[in-house]
């Protein structure tokens, strides 16, 4: 009975709408606290003499490392499989996948394409799923991103951030439901035929404000932070030529910048193209805080497996 009842309440994080609206915050603060005892003797270990399978089907060098860092760093063993290694690559279904490795390990990360294959997966699994980033959703660096505005500001209601670029990429879709649970004001800034996604901006409607706006100097007007990621994510490569054309009024430059509050900060969830969406000038100025967003990766991802593993 107790096996039962421990997988009737296991969790999953396919997107930031799996964390609890009474959870968010305390997610938050266990990302503090872990961040603050890193390297600190004698902290608890939820992940000891656990497993965590990570199946990669994209190239990865943020995601890979943070998680592979964080479960070892929680006790726990990381194996890396890549997706076209595995029986998975040659036509076995995320069903079957699941439910043999759910027999193995204690846990799955996942980083793959479709976003059905992850909600197949999580269906089929009796260990912990974690979305570690599909064509649609990011919610682990959704997370960690708000994490580390609410570092900055100190507080998350009434912040506004801009993104800038394909306003229905995974980025955009995760940046409007996480500013949902904490009072964001989310501005996406994008061309026409790359306006967010008309059902996820209904879902994120909050306490906060969603909305999007194609000219990107209207958007930036009094923001805190201007956000951006790659124009042609993994993918999408057949697109390039064409995106590269279509975004470039959507660039982070010193011209964008002068638009917004004169103390914005930038955020990029990386790896920038440097010279396409955001230019050397900004990605290396004292507004740039990508390297201190890239590094809470660890501490937000750590946050969620706790959270998963043995609750907060």
């Amino acid at each position: 009975m107790v096996g039962l009842e421990w997988r009737l309440t296991m969790k999953h994080l396919l997107s930031v709408e799996d964390i609890p609206q009474d959870s968010f915050m305390a997610l938050f603060a266990k990302a503090a606290e872990l961040k603050a005892n890193r390297r600190k003797p004698g902290g608890k270990r939820p992940l000891e003499g656990k497993t965590i399978a990570m199946i990669f089907a994209k190239s990865s060098t943020r995601t890979r490392v943070s998680f592979e860092v964080g479960i070892y760093e929680l006790g726990g063993h990381p194996m890396y499989m890549n997706e076209n290694q595995m029986q998975a690559g040659r036509g076995e279904t995320p069903a079957d996948t699941a439910k043999v490795l759910s027999r193995y390990v204690d846990g799955i990360v996942i980083r793959t394409f479709e976003h059905s294959i992850v909600e197949e997966l999580a269906r089929n699994s009796s260990v912990p799923v974690i979305n570690a980033l599909t064509n649609e959703y990011h919610p682990c660096q959704a997370l960690t991103d708000i994490f580390t505005v609410l570092e900055y500001s100190g507080k998350l209601e009434g912040v506004k951030i801009v993104f800038l670029g394909d306003g229905c990429s995974n980025m955009a879709n995760s940046l409007m439901l996480a500013g949902k649970l904490c009072g964001l004001d989310v501005i996406i800034s994008s061309p026409k035929g790359f306006e967010p996604d008309a059902e996820i901006m209904a879902r994120a409607k909050g306490n906060g404000q969603v909305n999007w706006e194609p000219d990107p100097i209207k958007a930036v007007k009094d923001a805190d932070y201007i956000y951006t990621d790659v124009w042609v994510s993994m993918g999408f490569e057949d697109e390039a030529t064409e995106r590269l054309k279509i975004f470039t009024p959507y660039q982070v430059n010193a011209a964008l910048m002068k638009a917004a509050k004169p103390n914005a900060k930038v955020l990029h969830c990386l790896p920038a193209h440097r010279g396409e969406e955001i230019t050397d000038e900004v990605m290396d100025s004292p507004a740039s805080i990508v390297f201190d967003q890239a590094e809470n990766r660890l501490h937000v991802q750590k946050a969620i497996m706790t959270y998963l593993f043995e609750g907060l």
